[in-house]
């Protein structure tokens, strides 16, 4: 069965009643019927962001659903997954990418993931992931 990358930005958007794209990202929750993935290094990314603009408890929440696996299969960034981040994130200087984008590509080609549950634009311009949802 296909699974879905989920992105800090999507994480976010969830738990955060008045982010942008809270409302857009609780339908499309709800809709996903694939497994849903994410990695170590998404969950340091918002684990960190939910404690400076949600708080501690916030924080605690999201992470302890994510180490234990609740919410997604929690898949841990390989050192041959960071060699790779390395060398998308040094070739495509033009983009924005932040290194935690460049490890999430890097999983996702390493286990074949097309689709990525995401408000982040980096996905659709690194590799034509299909992004959920569409938010062009």
């Amino acid at each position: 069965m296909p699974q879905i990358f989920v992105d800090t930005s999507a994480w976010y958007a969830l738990l955060d009643k008045t982010d942008s794209f809270h409302a857009s990202a609780t339908t499309s929750y709800k809709s996903i019927t694939h497994p849903l993935v994410t990695t170590n290094y998404v969950a340091d990314e918002i684990i960190t962001l939910t404690k400076n603009r949600l708080g501690y408890k916030t924080s605690v929440e999201i992470g302890q659903k994510l180490w234990n696996e609740e919410v997604a299969i929690l898949i841990h960034v390989t050192s041959n997954d960071e060699k790779k981040a390395w060398e998308i994130f040094v070739q495509y200087l033009d983009k924005g990418f932040s290194f935690t984008d460049c490890t999430s590509f890097a999983v996702m080609e390493r286990l074949e993931i097309i689709e990525a549950f995401a408000f982040d634009d980096h996905f659709s311009q690194y590799n034509d992931f299909i992004v959920l949802p569409s938010i062009q």
